[in-house]
């Protein structure tokens, strides 16, 4: 698949691996492979959607771009390069430490999954929002005040809920909240982990169109994690659907949600709910059995105990992702 565009991140062969510890005395017993050789660009400006059931993956994408991982598990193991192209060179940041890290958080920032347990409930809208300058800027006790109104006006909150704390908001307020906290230091990239998957469908309308008006302001760059793939194709340029650790098919987004090629993006799309009740649409594919677990993938193809077409040579080798009409898909028997 050919990127045109000025590339800001190119995550190459991306791979996580998070040990698993057994006995009394406790030894490493096996290893979880969250991420199996993970590869995307990101262009300025535009929003890549990465889709999949929970458990494929995503989050750990998100997280390992933005370098947390050790700090939540200083014995995971992250292989593989993000590169983050910055005005003045290209910078690692999988190779980059907890300090050196820290120069570059101002530029890439997340806005959470659950808007109720990621904001500080001990703290002020204001501090929550302001936290991020304290940190990352010089700024004066007055100038870092007026970023804060600034900010919530420009998520369509009030200057006056600065003084008030998270209980005292709505879900979506919340998530707003979170939006203007990761926009506090002016980023480049934003990943956003699931924002709107805790909000009910109105609320999500707005959330979504709120996060499209800043893109298009700002001339900010999203990684848009979800599992719903109607939600991504409403926002996303490109998408990127994931199974247990790897990408089974990327392309437009409007070519994928409109003739999905691998046989897990069409069970995906056969599961999104359609307002029509009289829309007649023949669902053949449907997802069925749990996703196995990533400790003890299945061999060859993961999705292959799932697949209606698969065939026995799919327990031999790993599809690797190959080019077709303008996307890529990890699928021999596509077609």
């Amino acid at each position: 698949m050919v990127i045109s565009g000025d590339v800001i991140l190119d995550v190459q062969d991306l791979r996580v691996r998070f040990p698993v510890f057994g006995g009394v005395i406790p030894r490493k017993k096996a290893e979880v492979r969250a991420v199996d050789g993970v590869s995307l660009a990101l262009v300025r400006g535009e929003t890549i959607g990465l889709v999949g059931e929970s458990g494929c993956g995503k989050t750990t994408v998100g997280r390992a771009i933005v370098n947390i991982l050790r700090a939540m598990n200083y014995q995971v193991e992250v292989e593989g390069r993000v590169l983050y192209h910055r005005p003045d060179g290209t910078v690692d940041l999988a190779a980059l430490g907890r300090r050196r890290m820290r120069r570059h958080r101002s530029d890439l920032q997340m806005v959470f999954q659950d808007p109720y347990s990621s904001l500080n409930p001990r703290m002020t809208v204001g501090a929550i929002v302001e936290e991020p300058l304290k940190i990352h800027t010089t700024q004066s006790k007055q100038e870092r005040r007026a970023r804060v109104e600034w900010l919530l006006d420009t998520v369509r909150l009030s200057p006056e809920h600065a003084t008030r704390y998270p209980h005292e908001f709505s879900g979506g307020q919340r998530q707003r909240i979170g939006i203007a906290r990761a926009l506090a230091t002016n980023p480049k990239i934003v990943i956003a982990d699931e924002p709107v998957s805790a909000l009910d469908v109105s609320i999500q309308a707005q959330v979504i169109n709120l996060m499209q008006d800043l893109q298009e302001e700002f001339g900010l760059s999203y990684l848009f994690i979800s599992h719903d793939l109607s939600v991504v194709r409403h926002i996303a340029n490109r998408i990127f659907v994931m199974y247990l650790g790897r990408i089974v098919e990327a392309g437009p987004a409007d070519e994928i949600y409109a003739r999905p090629a691998h046989p897990y993006s069409r069970m995906l799309l056969s599961a999104v709910p359609r307002p029509d009740p009289d829309l007649r649409r023949v669902r053949a594919a449907r997802l069925r059995d749990d996703v196995p677990t990533p400790l003890n993938k299945p061999s060859g193809c993961a999705f292959r105990t799932r697949c209606p077409i698969a065939r026995p040579d799919c327990a031999e080798r790993t599809p690797a992702l190959q080019a077709r009409s303008g996307r890529a898909v990890a699928c021999p028997y596509a077609d």
